[in-house]
């Protein structure tokens, strides 16, 4: 995890990924990590090991390569309007960075919410960005 970072946005791509892989495991849980480019977000990580159910996904962190320079997390609730981050989600952002995602059925655009490590909302811009053929 590299700290001190401000993680400022998230580039509209890797966000329409995260959309379409939380409607495509619908009605199960899908968890990952985050990692930036400089203070966007830009990939996501799935890690060997996870499990997940229609209750919980659970990461193995001993799975993590090391030098992944991760940012934060990303899950989905596969409940519609389960927006808000569980216990269990707080303990998990109080150890993986500064940044997390949540998706929320039906998965749409505005079917997201970001928080930081302490479980408060945060804003996180949309960024298209021009990718290089």
């Amino acid at each position: 995890m590299r700290k001190g970072r401000k993680i400022a946005g998230i580039a509209k791509d890797t966000l329409d990924f995260i959309l379409e892989v939380s409607k495509s495991n619908h009605p199960m849980e899908f968890i990952g990590m985050l990692c930036a480019d400089e203070d966007l977000i830009t990939d996501v990580f799935f890690l060997p090991g996870t499990i997940s159910s229609d209750e919980n996904a659970i990461i193995r962190m001993d799975m993590m390569p090391v030098g992944l320079g991760y940012v934060g997390s990303v899950h989905s609730h596969p409940h519609p309007a389960d927006m808000r981050p569980s216990e269990q989600d707080l303990l998990m952002f109080s150890k993986t960075g500064k940044c997390h995602i949540i998706t929320f059925y039906p998965f749409a655009e505005d079917s997201w919410r970001c928080y930081n490590s302490k479980g408060e909302e945060r804003e996180l811009e949309i960024v298209e960005r021009v990718l290089e053929v």
